[in-house]
């Protein structure tokens, strides 16, 4: 079993409700999920779409990282997501931020997450629930929240 650290947000719809059923949609897909964060709200980006509400979750995994995201791109499209503009807005999105130790690579996946080191709305909700450096990155990821300056950009909402 891998562990593996994923990204979720939403800012359309039921954005809380829509979390809610990714992370079940995952946890009925055989991924089991260890620590799920705080949910937070984030000022959207790019501006000029609704407000997001992010989490993250660790989980174990027997799949590989290609099979996993297959899987993952299965769910946002159960829950209503559909291609669109590139950071537009959209009901679900769920980013492979780590899977292990490892580094890819390739068109369709980059692991660690290309943009994870910069992202207040993603190091908010993984600080939440990992501890010390973080596989392939060597810091944690609270560390990186204090060096973006955009920690009062997100906002805590729930346990």
């Amino acid at each position: 079993m891998t562990r593996v650290y994923l990204a979720l947000g939403s800012n359309l719809g039921d954005r809380l409700a829509n979390l809610r059923a990714a992370v079940a949609a995952i946890e009925e897909r055989g991924i089991a999920v260890t620590a799920r964060s705080s949910v937070w709200e984030t000022p959207p980006v790019p501006a000029g779409q609704p407000p997001f509400l992010n989490a993250a979750v660790a989980a174990e995994t027997g799949m590989g990282p290609l099979a996993l995201l297959r899987e993952l791109k299965a769910i946002e499209h159960a829950l209503g997501r559909r291609p669109g503009p590139h950071w537009g807005p959209r009901p679900i999105d769920i980013d492979i931020l780590l899977h292990g130790d490892e580094r890819i690579g390739m068109p369709e996946l980059t692991v660690p997450h290309p943009r994870l080191t910069e992202r207040a709305f993603v190091l908010a909700p993984l600080a939440d629930i990992t501890r010390g450096a973080l596989p392939c990155i060597g810091v944690s990821a609270l560390e990186l929240l204090e060096g973006t300056g955009l920690q009062g950009a997100v906002r805590r909402l729930a346990l």
